[in-house]
């Protein structure tokens, strides 16, 4: 087998718009699903969807782009040193980009729909604010740490993303919409033409996916700094090297792997 090349910036920029547009098509498109057809997915089903979508997209595109496919999650692993400030903007564009071309999708089909699966608070505001920075923030620590380590860390990584997505969603999905994902709540926002507090899943999952990268070093073992995860196409979280926070190759020793 011939040694593969480093994927392009294209091809990651592509892979993260592509990768989007599904998670939000399969992801907000089983809600409208259960909307349209009277609750035959379910709450538990519609959890599910947005995990299982997550770990088949890592496995996917974790080794072109690092499958981040969420703003926050890009931002987080720039601020913890794993990612290149200037790809940020990029990566940050494709995601919004292909977000709305899932959304955008899925008006098409369904017309009548009436949320998209847009995010809302249950509640007020502020409580949902705070379950989106608590729930993104347990996400983007999860996704540091299994990141980095060993090959067979880093080959169940995107099982592991993927299962807390949907358990977090099962638990505060019907109280704030379990988002962790500024682009996923963006697009059914602007496509459905409904901008009320989204602020508020602009700004949390932001704000906790940024709060997770000190705490992510402070639980780190001195000596573990260890190189993350191997450099073979892989499976899950990225589909072996950087199953979500694929580093570039100029970083390359650390490397490996978002909601």
């Amino acid at each position: 087998m011939g040694a593969t090349s480093e994927p392009t910036l294209r091809a990651a920029l592509l892979a993260e718009l592509l990768g989007t547009a599904f998670l939000v098509f399969l992801g907000t498109g089983a809600a409208v699903v259960d909307e349209l057809a009277g609750g035959v997915i379910g709450h538990g089903g519609v959890a599910a969807a947005f995990g299982l979508v997550v770990v088949v997209l890592i496995y996917t595109f974790g080794e072109v782009s690092g499958a981040h496919l969420n703003p926050a999650v890009t931002l987080a692993f720039a601020a913890a040193g794993r990612f290149e400030w200037r790809r940020v903007p990029g990566y940050a564009l494709a995601q919004v980009l292909g977000a709305v071309a899932g959304s955008g999708l899925l008006r098409l089909l369904f017309p009548e729909a009436r949320t998209l699966g847009a995010t809302l608070p249950a509640g007020s505001a502020a409580q949902s604010f705070v379950l989106e920075v608590v729930l993104t923030l347990l996400l983007m620590l999860v996704v540091l740490r299994v990141s980095t380590g060993a090959k067979e860390k880093g080959i169940t990584a995107g099982l592991v993303v993927g299962s807390l997505v949907a358990l977090e969603a099962l638990v505060a999905g019907p109280i704030c919409g379990a988002s962790m994902n500024p682009a996923r709540s963006l697009a059914p926002a602007l496509v459905n033409g409904q901008l009320q507090h989204l602020w508020v899943y602009l700004l949390a999952p932001t704000l906790g996916a940024l709060l997770a990268v000190p705490l992510a070093r402070a639980v780190q073992p001195p000596a573990a700094e260890a190189e993350p995860a191997a450099t073979t196409a892989a499976a899950p979280g990225s589909a072996s090297p950087d199953a979500l926070s694929k580093i570039s190759r100029a970083e390359r020793p650390p490397l490996r792997q978002n909601s």
